[in-house]
């Protein structure tokens, strides 16, 4: 591994683009693998965690990193494809060491673990040698001292510390998209998982939650106190909401839902009144609506709101008042390709496309898939008998649905014929 740096600091790897001999680039560093040993000897890191374009995370054992350099990682190009799973032997560097506690032997004084850098020996095996520690912080100093330690000279990385706490991990993974994040969580402990939901604020939170299986999310959601609990739910979108609190107990959903802020939990139970397989299940309450006088310059400012998916901002809806679902007579829909080709001043309603139907609550989830197919939409409106906006299904709530609900989990058959047979060294 000649040019490669002699000391590598595990944080700066998180998210680094890995790549094969011939420049592609094949995933993202995710995390460290190391194997724990007896005594005061430095655990040998076995490999990496990598994140490749299905979101799924994979091995890539040590001997098959041919250059660890600023900004890459560069691979043999012989990946296996299968799921990485974490063995009882092995422990997550970024995921569970980064914010543990640890006493300095010297001084006897405590610490937190705010990084750790891993060298390759002459047997070329990797290890983590270093221990970057940060002192409590210390009268009239904002930010207690820091030092860079030996592994032999720290105590408390034997057994699993209690109440761990989220700092430096979460740094580490600060500009990971939401996704990425939640996959992060998925693959830790239920502990460290309980661990870093209570340190990420509540919209944040929310966002996460919003890409996790159902089980994750429950038991998410179950480790928060109450209140909380229902403040992360207020954040989250009404429909994403309405399916996590359907997976709830029924006296903890009421619970919750006393709790919230009243809009917001009219919204949630006015959507757990659908099944959940049908449009009604499936649909937003909070797409964007404008009334029949707004200008495209109005539309075109509302789907700049960075906090709407791609599917919802493609789409504006205009009603009659009331604007808010169920709102008055819905008139039609705007496309974005259409308006950024208008004048800014022109009403909307002279480029609307009224020749949609619409969906009804109770249409089935095929129905709902051929009507987004037949009409090339990636999302689409939903009515009530009397032409009132209910709210918007988008195709990505319908492929949630249309996947099994492993698929996060399940390798796919074009890559499962490409693995190649490796174990860890």
């Amino acid at each position: 591994m000649s040019g490669s740096p002699s000391r590598v600091y595990v944080a700066r790897l998180a998210g680094l683009p890995v790549y094969d001999p011939n420049g592609d680039q094949v995933g993202k560093v995710r995390d460290v693998v190391a194997m724990m040993r007896q005594g005061n000897q430095p655990p040998r890191v076995l490999g990496l965690v990598i994140e490749v374009f299905t979101r799924r995370r994979i091995f890539l054992p040590m001997t098959r990193v041919t250059s660890v350099d600023v900004g890459h990682v560069v691979t043999t190009g012989l990946v296996n494809m299968r799921r990485f799973e974490q063995r009882q032997t092995e422990v997550l560097v970024l995921g569970e060491l980064l914010d543990r506690t640890v006493t300095i032997r010297e001084t006897g004084t405590t610490a937190v673990v705010f990084d750790m850098a891993m060298e390759q020996w002459r047997t070329r095996d990797w290890v983590l040698s270093k221990v970057a520690v940060r002192e409590g912080a210390k009268r009239f100093r904002r930010r207690g001292q820091t030092h860079v330690l030996d592994w032999s000279d720290v105590d408390g990385f034997a057994l699993v510390e209690e109440g761990q706490g989220a700092m430096h991990i979460l740094a580490a993974f600060e500009s990971m998209k939401a996704a990425d994040l939640a996959g992060v969580l998925h693959d830790l402990s239920p502990k460290r998982r309980k661990e870093i939901a209570a340190a990420l604020n509540d919209e944040r939170l929310a966002d996460v939650l919003e890409e996790l299986p159902d089980d994750d999310q429950v038991e998410i959601l179950a480790g928060l106190d109450t209140e909380r609990a229902a403040d992360v739910l207020e954040e989250m979108s009404p429909d994403d909401a309405a399916d996590l609190i359907a997976e709830l107990p029924t006296e903890t959903a009421e619970r919750l839902l006393t709790l919230m802020e009243p809009d917001e939990a009219e919204d949630v139970r006015r959507l757990l009144t659908y099944e959940e397989r049908t449009a009604g299940g499936l649909m937003t309450s909070e797409p964007v609506i404008l009334s029949a006088d707004a200008t495209v310059a109005d539309a075109l400012a509302h789907v700049r709101n960075a906090e709407l998916s791609p599917a919802l901002a493609a789409m504006i809806y205009v009603c009659r008042p009331p604007l808010e679902t169920p709102t008055g007579r819905f008139i039609g829909v705007g496309h974005i390709q259409r308006l950024l080709r208008e004048r800014p001043s022109e009403l909307v309603t002279a480029v609307l496309d009224t020749d949609l139907d619409g969906l009804r609550p109770d249409d089935s989830l095929t129905a709902v898939s051929k009507y987004l197919a037949t009409y090339n939409l990636v999302a689409a409106p939903v009515l009530d008998d009397e032409g009132r906006l209910l709210g918007a299904v988008t195709v990505d709530d319908v492929l949630d649905h249309l996947l099994p609900e492993d698929w996060r989990d399940e390798p796919d058959r074009e890559q499962e014929q490409q693995e190649v047979d490796h174990d860890a060294p």
